[in-house]
């Protein structure tokens, strides 16, 4: 199996497993709200309903998605395109958006998984190859399912499939300091990690000097800025890798509020 056919299955479970979290909830619960500010868990579900809406497109229709983006370029950027989205999803009843939900995931996928690994798929600022867009959508579940989990009171299972997730954290460290117009630290990282099962995962530099070391599922919350630094199991060596974990995200764009210390019991 080939490296992106790996990360489109373990995209396809990680799809399944959000899905799961809101497939049996009342219409009530879909209007509770998550931590992302004026976000219900109908505005997640509607947002990963968009993305994977316009990641099938990319992948199948590349000139219908670049004249897509040239349209959002004039019109205010992406998270006013994210925003404009919503509106098409969150009026829905409970049933319809899920359902619109596991189409557009369902046909977002089969599109990913039908394109060769070594073409690449034009996306919001550079094309990906499709196993690194297919990682990118491994972060939107795992960030936008946490905030459904959070809302919902449940505790997610976490198990080795966000291997994916981790290298592409690993693949955008640099996003953070862009996000907050830093310069990028002319340095060499490493990141040492414990998996869910218990293996050792390492990135970077064998020899580097800063070093951020703990939970691999730790590093995916602080990453995706679903969880504050201080409540996670991270431990930097050096001082950059110190200030690195105060301004971490695997997303472009505005880094948001984020999370504040003890806010959540796990």
């Amino acid at each position: 199996m080939s490296e992106a056919q790996e990360v489109i299955e373990k995209l396809s479970a990680e799809a399944e497993e959000v899905d799961r979290l809101v497939a049996d909830i009342d219409e009530d619960r879909w209007k509770l709200p998550t931590p992302a500010p004026g976000w219900t868990i109908a505005h997640q579900i509607g947002h990963l309903a968009f993305i994977f809406r316009i990641a099938g497109m990319a992948a199948a229709s590349p000139q219908e998605f670049t004249a897509m983006t040239e349209r959002i370029s004039g019109g205010g950027g992406f998270d006013a395109a994210v925003n404009a989205a919503l509106a098409d999803y969150v009026d829905d009843p409970p049933e319809e958006l899920l359902a619109r939900w596991r189409a557009e995931r369902d046909e977002g996928i089969k599109a990913l998984a039908g394109v060769p690994a070594e073409r690449m798929v034009p996306w919001l600022v550079n094309p990906l190859p499709p196993a690194v867009l297919a990682s990118a959508g491994m972060m939107e579940l795992f960030a936008h399912g946490q905030d459904i989990a959070d809302a919902l009171g449940v505790r997610r299972v976490r198990t080795d499939r966000i291997k994916p997730l981790v290298s592409f954290v690993v693949r955008t460290w640099d996003f953070g300091y862009q996000a907050r117009d830093l310069v990028t630290p002319d340095v060499e990282f490493r990141f040492e990690l414990t998996a869910p099962s218990g293996e050792s995962w390492t990135f970077g530099h064998a020899e580097a000097e800063q070093v951020i070391s703990g939970s691999a599922v730790d590093f995916c919350l602080l990453a995706t800025r679903r969880r504050h630094r201080d409540d996670l199991n991270l431990t930097a060596s050096g001082e950059e890798a110190d200030h690195w974990l105060s301004i971490a995200q695997a997303y472009r764009g505005p880094a948001g509020p984020g999370r504040v210390p003890g806010q959540f019991d796990s």
